[in-house]
């Protein structure tokens, strides 16, 4: 038996859905997200059960609906729901406001204005943007894609659609240092994602939504306190999976070889350069290196 939510979101005219799209398409081969025209399905845990999310968008329509291998509805899932789409759709991030700001600047205006509307899409949880930013440190894309399709083969639970659902940190918690190994994990990162999994389920670690830069330096310190995880790692994943916008991402290369394009700069620009320049545009930091990434590839963000 199935439960089943349906919500539907009203979108931005000039909503970005092409790009949300890529950033689900990473994995061609579709075991746990499949994206057919403007829609999106994903296996997801929902209250510690296999779920189908679907949201298919039409206009400036968001039309979402889960399905969930259990048999109780609860009517309070359809808030619940909505707000799990606007975190994934971008929309609780102000970047109206960072536009009205930076249209006019001298070097970043006409980027934005000719990307307005862009936002940074969001993991479904905090743990599952973590997770993609530890598989994916100091490896190429289509390696770190490899490995996390082989993660979830191993980890994660079957949706009765056929869809895997991305494990949460109870189902990681049950794996060995050496089933990571197998799915591509170097010795690092295996101890490092089952240590986050440990912190997370003693409680000493959480993956909120943090609320003012104190909470963020209070996340960041326990996430660096971890071995095998820096702040790339850290500045991503509250990028993907916390709606945080001011984490520098200046050892990204695409962002550097990016800037290096817009300043016009014969040279390469060294991290450094990048950390300074990004500064000035806190408290927005991420979302102007979200804007270098999308002049590239929209799938490059």
């Amino acid at each position: 038996m199935k439960a089943s939510y349906l919500t539907e979101i009203i979108l931005p005219n000039n909503y970005h859905t092409k790009d949300f799209l890529a950033f689900h398409q990473r994995d061609e081969m579709g075991i746990s997200e499949i994206v057919q025209k403007n829609q999106i399905k994903k296996g997801i845990i929902w209250l510690e059960k296999p779920a189908l999310l679907t949201i298919s968008i039409e206009r400036n329509r968001a039309k979402i609906q889960l399905d969930i291998d259990d048999d109780k509805v609860c009517s309070s899932q359809h808030e619940v729901l909505s707000t799990l789409a606007s975190h994934m759709l971008g929309l609780k991030q102000p970047v109206e406001l960072f536009e009205s700001i930076y249209q006019e600047h001298s070097v970043i205006g006409k980027l934005v204005t000719r990307q307005a509307g862009l936002r940074i899409y969001q993991s479904a949880t905090p743990f599952e943007a973590l997770s993609w930013a530890i598989i994916g440190q100091q490896i190429s894309l289509s390696a770190a894609i490899s490995i996390r399709r082989r993660f979830i083969q191993a980890v994660g639970i079957p949706h009765s659609s056929g869809l895997l659902c991305h494990p949460n940190h109870k189902q990681v918690m049950q794996c060995s240092e050496h089933d990571l190994r197998q799915c591509g994990f170097s010795v690092g990162k295996a101890n490092a994602l089952l240590n986050v999994c440990r912190l997370i389920e003693s409680g000493e670690l959480e993956l909120n939504m943090p609320e003012g830069e104190g909470e963020v330096k209070i996340l960041t310190d326990s996430l660096l306190a971890i071995k095998g995880i820096g702040m790339w790692t850290i500045n991503y994943a509250l990028l993907r999976g916390l709606n945080y916008l001011d984490g520098s991402l200046h050892g990204d290369v695409a962002v550097r070889r990016n800037l290096q394009y817009l300043l016009s700069q014969e040279d390469k620009v060294s991290t450094e350069q990048a950390e300074k320049w990004l500064a000035d545009f806190s408290p927005w930091k991420a979302l102007v290196g979200a804007h270098l990434w999308r002049q590239q590839s929209s799938s490059g963000y």
